[in-house]
């Protein structure tokens, strides 16, 4: 899209359109990547009243207007994103707790749409829209208990993880409306989340002020970070130096420039996710892993973390190579490593790149506890149940297309365990509050001596207001912060001297 918008925009001090609004305040927004093309593109924006409007900022076309009447969902909306695969659907969640799939050549209708039970379990509901006529939503959720904060589609677009007020992460087999997994936060809710490039981990934020990585495949938390000291807005992976690279246990061989490229290489966007894919649990042959991502908070700091693979696979021998990506003591830097500065453009956030960082302190590397899966799952759909699955996949998931692999704050506790009963009111899950006590400590909440405790890399004030937004690109970092202000970050890279 950053190269959409440079052909679009020779004169980059002139917006590509410009949109004033009364009475209510744009609030999320998503742009169809699948769509998008040099003279048009589709931009869906979700409002606090509760409406999402559908436009073209190149054509500076208006194209429709959903829940304009607000007979859908009259509370605000909290995320908006296009279904991944498809032209025509998207998904919006509300901070009702409710999320609506639509099509966008379908109607909303003039009345407020009735219901029909499709799917129920534990802690969410889903419903289909009862009408003669196809009309908008196509389908109701019902997720947790308080606001649906945000959600986000795995890779391969199968998956679906949410994250509540309640403070449960919940993943969704999306197609066969199925729980995959659940994790609980420390305490408070869950306000971020974000899938790694290889769809294997999940990385969420929140109330708590910590970043917690929580594996899909075994459905355990594996580490938590701390660095924030409020709460954590935006979580992000960065696909550019997520890598995974096979190695000799014994030797590392190359240059620190060699290493430095392979730390910080910006050609990995688009092979990342099939190499990582390679890797087999029963494969010898050592492999060198690292995860980075990114986080940014209402204390205004940017946080950069390591995820390694002496924190994802505990038991295997070290190799020489992780030691070039142990975490470091976010307060103490060591020698040699850089500073951020805020800025518009041209700015530089600089890690550890020749020098050997020190070795993690074992107290901030805690060993993990024997966790079984704590995903739950559910059972076998009856006739009914499966009928109408079949259905509505026939209907409204059709257009779906396979993507080509290359293409100082409150602290209260949050509600506690929530779990669902058979209920025969449309639009009600029941829900049961039990103490968070008993939470802690489990599979779903590990306390924090059960699991490894991540220091951030690099950890450091960039704004003076809430930070909002958080984008890896292949060549910069963009911020941005509740004052409005929009910063870019230049990425490591070699220094560049020139002559007078």
């Amino acid at each position: 899209m950053t190269q959409l918008f440079e052909e679009c925009a020779a004169d980059l001090s002139k917006p590509i359109d410009k949109r004033i609004y009364k009475g209510t305040q744009p609030t999320c927004h998503d742009f169809n990547h699948l769509t998008a093309t040099a003279e048009s593109v589709s931009l869906l924006v979700g409002f606090s009243a509760g409406q999402v409007q559908l436009i073209d900022p190149i054509k500076k076309e208006t194209s429709k207007l959903f829940n304009e009447e607000r007979l859908i969902d009259k509370s605000r909306v909290t995320c908006v994103k296009w279904v991944p695969g498809s032209e025509g659907l998207f998904l919006v969640a509300h901070s009702s707790g409710n999320m609506y799939l639509y099509n966008v050549e379908h109607n909303c209708g003039t009345t407020a749409p009735h219901y029909q039970p499709l799917k129920q379990g534990e802690s969410f509901a889903v419903h289909t829209c009862k009408s003669k006529s196809t009309r908008n939503p196509l389908l109701k959720w019902t997720v947790g208990e308080g606001a649906l904060n945000e959600f986000a589609f795995s890779p391969d677009g199968k998956f679906l993880a949410c994250v509540s007020q309640d403070g449960f992460l919940r993943v969704f087999n999306f197609d066969s409306v199925e729980l995959h997994g659940t994790m609980k936060s420390y305490f408070g809710g869950l306000l971020c989340a974000c899938w790694s490039p290889d769809g294997k981990y999940i990385v969420t934020g929140g109330e708590d002020d910590l970043v917690t990585v929580w594996s899909f495949v075994d459905c355990r938390v594996i580490a938590r970070g701390h660095g924030h000291k409020s709460w954590v807005s935006v979580v992000a992976f960065d696909p550019y130096t997520t890598s995974v690279e096979e190695s000799d246990p014994m030797e590392f061989s190359g240059s620190d420039e060699d290493f430095q490229d392979l730390h910080f290489g910006r050609d990995r966007a688009n092979s990342t996710q099939s190499r990582l894919s390679k890797r087999n649990s029963t494969d010898s042959r050592p492999v060198s892993v690292t995860y980075r991502f990114g986080s940014v908070g209402q204390d205004t700091q940017l946080c950069l973390w390591d995820l390694t693979e002496d924190i994802l696979f505990p038991h295997q021998p070290l190799s020489r190579a992780r030691t070039h990506t142990n975490v470091m003591n976010a307060t103490s830097p060591p020698a040699g490593s850089g500073s951020a500065n805020p800025g518009s453009n041209g700015n530089s956030i600089t890690t550890p790149g020749n020098s050997v960082p020190p070795p993690l302190p074992r107290s901030n590397s805690l060993p993990h506890s024997a966790v079984s899966n704590s995903g739950s799952k559910s059972s076998v759909m009856d006739g009914a149940i499966a009928s109408g699955v079949s259905k509505f996949a026939t209907l409204s998931l059709h257009d779906r297309k396979e993507r080509h692999h290359e293409k100082d704050h409150k602290r209260n506790h949050s509600m506690g365990h929530i779990s669902s009963k058979s209920s025969d009111k449309l639009n009600l899950v029941t829900k049961t509050k039990t103490d968070p006590a008993k939470t802690l400590g489990t599979p779903l909440c590990p306390r924090m001596e059960d699991v490894p405790l991540l220091e951030p890399l690099i950890c450091k004030k960039i704004a003076h207001e809430r930070l909002t937004v958080l984008i890896f690109l292949e060549d910069c970092i963009v911020t941005a912060c509740q004052e409005g202000f929009i910063c870019t970050w230049a990425r490591p890279g070699k220094v560049v001297s020139f002559n007078p």
